[in-house]
């Protein structure tokens, strides 16, 4: 009914983990039964999102496997068939009650302050009342009869639970009048034929299962243990908002977050291992994990610290020989889309000056797409400066660049950030009547056309000796 967002994430990841602990398979079921709410894609992106997340299900609707098909519309006929034998045990009943009667009777309830339920009527009819009703050709559902009694189960986060669903609830729809069912029935029985052996939800879900319990023990069937996982919300406690799409992992996916960070920050925020420390991948969050070490309490979000989670990943990834080229592919594309209209030298594309750039500037970033921001414009674009624009700064324009061009000559081999400010307090010293402040006001301007953006120094090392004497000798002689 919906993309993946950061619940459906974290509820995802936490199966994913749990089966990796215990070298179990994790498999992904699209539930698709209330065909009116099914929004074209989404089912298809879920799986996309999983495996951009990199944690990709074993089973699933687009990689097959031997509990399929793993689309619950593409399973009717057995849930037919388990709905036929829960009417031929009586644990379930025709419903001919019309939506109108339906509709009077929450209204009642509603006018009354009471909690809308279904009377259980049809419950009542008997054999005979129920084929004469067939026969007339009226409308039916299958609903489930609630037995009172229920036995408690014990939930792997929340413990010893039990619902009496029968004292608050009317009897359930199990299979539609469309022949599709509810989630009660298609979950009980694919979870059955498909093997399930634990299944980790949201806590919305611990009041129903008791009820689904019942479904098991009227099917004669073992039920897979379950654990309910607390809520996700907003730092401030309430809850995660859809509005904008600002929660769903396209956009972040879009944004340049990398996955890693968004795991990260999502079972930062819980609980279930053994220690929280910012920068945990995704095999040290297997390794820590233990279902009994989750709480029963929300876990709260907080997404402005996200460009800290995804920058410590980033430098992670820039470290890393492999991933630092994939990087150095995606940023070649985001300046070729950022500034391709600003005639782009070629020189500044190539795999080596990319690469440096990135690993001088790791640790700084939080995002990738910060290098192609106006700050680093300089980066990428040579700036237009005349030699009248620097004489206006200093007279001794080209003293001083004739004095930085030798000291960068000098320093090729110990071309640090650390040296090259000594370097460059010293030249002020040979300066006539220019002040240090100026003097980094004009290099600045030689070398990014900017006014703004990093430590000149820091500029000289990320753009390299070759190219830092070039943009002064094209400064100095326009």
């Amino acid at each position: 009914t919906g993309f993946l967002h950061l619940g459906g994430l974290r509820t995802a990841l936490y199966n994913y983990i749990f089966a990796k602990k215990h070298r179990g398979t994790f498999i992904l079921r699209v539930e698709d039964t209330d065909q009116n709410r099914v929004v074209p894609g989404a089912a298809e992106g879920i799986e996309d999102m999983l495996d951009w997340a990199g944690i990709p299900p074993d089973e699933s609707p687009g990689r097959g496997g031997p509990a399929g098909p793993y689309v619950q519309s593409l399973r009717l006929e057995l849930y037919g068939q388990a709905s036929a034998a829960l009417l031929a045990s009586g644990a379930a009943y025709r419903c001919f009650c019309s939506p109108q009667r339906l509709e009077l009777l929450r209204r009642d309830a509603l006018r009354s302050q009471q909690t809308p339920r279904y009377d259980n009527r049809c419950r009542h009819l008997t054999p005979t009342e129920v084929a004469q009703k067939l026969s007339q050709g009226l409308d039916c559902v299958i609903r489930f009869r609630l037995e009172k009694g229920v036995e408690p189960f014990q939930d792997l986060v929340y413990g010893w639970n039990k619902h009496e669903v029968a004292e608050v609830e009317g009897d359930p729809v199990i299979l539609k009048g469309d022949g599709f069912p509810t989630y009660h029935l298609a979950n009980v029985v694919d979870d059955y034929y498909m093997g399930i052996t634990h299944v980790l939800r949201g806590t919305e879900w611990l009041a129903s299962t008791s009820k689904h319990l019942l479904l098991y023990k009227a099917f004669g069937w073992d039920p897979p243990q379950f654990g309910h996982l607390p809520l996700l919300l907003n730092k401030d406690g309430g809850k995660l908002s859809k509005r904008q799409g600002d929660i769903f992992l396209e956009r972040f996916a879009r944004d340049g977050v990398l996955p890693e960070a968004l795991l990260d920050i999502v079972t930062n925020c819980g609980s279930g291992f053994t220690e929280k420390q910012m920068g945990r991948t995704l095999k040290e969050l297997i390794s820590q994990f233990e279902v009994g070490r989750i709480t029963t309490h929300s876990a709260l979000l907080d997404l402005d610290a996200l460009p800290e989670f995804n920058r410590v990943h980033l430098s992670r990834h820039i470290e890393n020989q492999g991933l630092r080229q994939k990087l150095v592919r995606e940023l070649q594309g985001l300046v070729e889309l950022v500034y391709g209209d600003q005639q782009v030298d070629p020189d500044v594309l190539e795999n080596e000056y990319v690469e440096r750039v990135l690993l001088l500037r790791k640790g700084h970033i939080s995002f990738l797409k910060n290098l192609v921001s106006s700050d680093y414009s300089y980066l990428w674009v040579r700036p237009s400066v005349s030699r009248q624009q620097l004489q206006t700064i200093s007279a001794e324009a080209d003293e001083i660049g004739q004095l930085v061009i030798g000291l960068i000559t000098r320093q090729a081999a110990a071309f640090t950030v650390e040296e090259l400010n000594k370097g460059l307090r010293d030249l002020q010293k040979q300066t006539r009547d220019t002040k240090y402040s100026s003097m980094m006001q004009l290099l600045r301007l030689v070398l990014s056309g900017r006014q703004h953006g990093p430590s000149v120094a820091e500029m000289m090392v990320t753009l390299g000796a070759e190219e830092v004497c070039g943009r002064i000798h094209r400064a100095l002689s326009s």
